[in-house]
């Protein structure tokens, strides 16, 4: 005689709006939908292109939401400066359409490309801790499974490379962070860039040129040219 069925729900890709897998965490949104309740003011979920998850060759990973970017639009990098350069460089190499300057990510679409970050909640001081780090994992592993026809991963610092690595079941060690380093994992090319936040752009730690070196290199993968 066989047991009962079990039929065992497939991991979520996106944590629940009020997630409370880190204390610190939801109570700093807590405290920002105090004062902004008309915001996201949540965990921060996948942004997909118009074509759906079967389109997606690119995954674009940073570092968390911004608190007055994603943290208030509810969409990756939208928003805020770090958002300016992104999606200015996708939009010079056919991943991305609609930018227009001082826009912040309005009336933009992705093509091919999904953004997402290692941490879906905005952290104070935008520093997420460890333990929060290893907690988002439970959403960036299921994330990076979802797309069938991923090719390749673009990491924005070091801290979203090392995460995606640790999600991939690699060694940090053996896939080592550094800007426009390219390492293979589990079937996918993985691209680290700096991230494009607006203090290494403006110390010159990352240069407009450098970046659109990076997106240039990965949007030949998976554009097949």
């Amino acid at each position: 005689m066989t047991g009962p069925l079990v039929v065992t729900a497939p991991p979520a890709v996106d944590p629940p709006h009020d997630c409370v897998l880190c204390p610190r965490l939801s109570g700093h949104i807590a405290a920002w939908r105090t004062k902004e309740p008309d915001w996201h003011n949540g965990p921060v979920p996948t942004w997909l292109p118009p074509q759906g998850e079967n389109a997606v060759r690119l995954l674009i990973v940073g570092l968390a939401p911004g608190a007055r970017g994603a943290n208030r639009t509810g969409r990756p990098f939208t928003g805020d400066a770090s958002g300016e350069a992104l999606f200015a460089g996708l939009d010079r190499h056919g991943l991305a359409r609609g930018h227009r300057p001082g826009s912040a990510g309005e009336g933009v679409d992705l093509i091919g490309t999904a953004i997402t970050n290692a941490v879906r909640c905005v952290p104070p001081e935008n520093r997420p801790v460890a333990a929060e780090i290893n907690a988002c994992r439970a959403y960036l592993e299921p994330t990076l499974a979802r797309f069938a026809k991923l090719q390749a991963v673009l990491t924005l610092g070091k801290i979203a490379h090392d995460a995606c690595i640790r999600a991939l079941g690699g060694r940090v060690s053996a896939h080592p962070f550094g800007h426009g380093a390219q390492t293979a994992l589990n079937g996918l090319t993985i691209v680290s860039s700096y991230h494009c936040s607006r203090y290494n752009m403006n110390t010159g730690r990352l240069t407009e040129a450098m970046f659109d070196a990076v997106i240039a290199d990965v949007a030949g993968m998976v554009q097949g040219r």
